[in-house]
């Protein structure tokens, strides 16, 4: 009951800290980035330094994978921010429920790895799923490239950002066989931070006192977040805990009716009901497999 605990507190974290991001209209993408990646850090070294293991989590001797695994971590976020900011928040929400579903892909293609019917066929029904999310944002199938319109750029970000955010814990897989979980997140986080810093020269805009606040404390809960999500997997199995991620979908939909006055439509309904279950059946079926995917799930970035 703690590790249900803490994961469904972590990810109403995440859902309000979307919200955040999803609230500061006008704001760049990579002032976002830096905000959310810099000030992250803070309850990361806290919780470090109260520990003893602050000076041995900046210690790798791989900091090549660490860099490359930061930069398309980035890239990744950068996408779902530029979604949030085009869709509503259970639609740019439940689109990134097919992560999963593209690791199972990659893993197939690129690490060889052997992937049985049962989930092939979650995957087909999953992505299936998404496309039921997508389809009434993607008016350009119906009306040429003139129905191409902020909805429909929103959809696609957020799409793609599951192909590289699923690329990025492919590549967290294999630094997780010699890095600690801890170097993990600091160096992504680092990273991004700089890659968000870089940005300037495109314009980042001025902000109020109230707003720096409020961006600063995205950033810290994204952390805090973070470090709820690793010790929810140190009270439970992933398997009791891993599907409670799909809880965000109900928490983004109160959100975005609360906040935002977002009524969600039968297409989102339908497709994340369909991509949720294909979502956990994976989990099931990789856990009979015996295909451990906790420290990946320790050191993942959900946007």
């Amino acid at each position: 009951m703690i590790g249900i605990g803490l994961k469904i507190a972590s990810v109403f974290i995440f859902v309000a800290m979307s919200a955040i991001i999803k609230g500061a209209e006008g704001v760049p993408v990579g002032q976002l980035i830096f905000f959310r990646s810099a000030f992250a850090l803070i309850p990361v070294f806290v919780l470090l330094g109260l520990r003893g293991e602050l000076v041995s989590g900046f210690k790798t001797s791989r900091l090549g994978a660490h860099i490359f695994r930061g930069v398309i971590g980035t890239a990744a976020m950068l996408l779902i921010f530029f979604a949030l900011t085009r869709l509503p928040l259970p639609e740019a929400t439940t689109i990134n429920y097919a992560t999963p579903l593209f690791i199972v892909i990659f893993s197939a293609v690129f690490l060889h790895e052997k992937i049985r019917l049962f989930r092939w066929t979650a995957v087909v029904v999953g992505l299936v799923g998404v496309i039921i999310i997508m389809w009434p944002r993607l008016t350009f199938f119906s009306g040429g490239m003139t129905g191409w319109g902020p909805q429909a750029e929103g959809a696609v970000a957020a799409f793609v950002a599951c192909m590289i955010s699923a690329t990025a814990m492919l590549t967290v897989r294999n630094l997780v066989k010699t890095e600690r979980s801890s170097t993990i997140v600091i160096y992504f986080s680092i990273v991004s931070a700089v890659i968000g810093l870089a940005s300037i020269p495109l314009g980042w805009v001025p902000l109020s006192i109230e707003e720096a606040l409020i961006l600063i404390a995205a950033g810290i809960a994204g952390g805090v977040a973070q470090i709820l999500l690793t010790e929810s997997y140190r009270h439970a199995d992933i398997t009791t805990v891993a599907p409670f991620e799909y809880s965000s979908m109900v928490l983004s939909i109160a959100v975005g009716f609360l906040v935002f006055g977002e009524i969600p439509t039968v297409e989102m309904l339908i497709g994340g009901t369909i991509v949720t279950a294909a979502g956990i059946f994976i989990i099931y079926r990789e856990h009979r497999l015996g295909l451990d995917r906790a420290k990946v799930r320790k050191v993942s970035s959900p946007a």
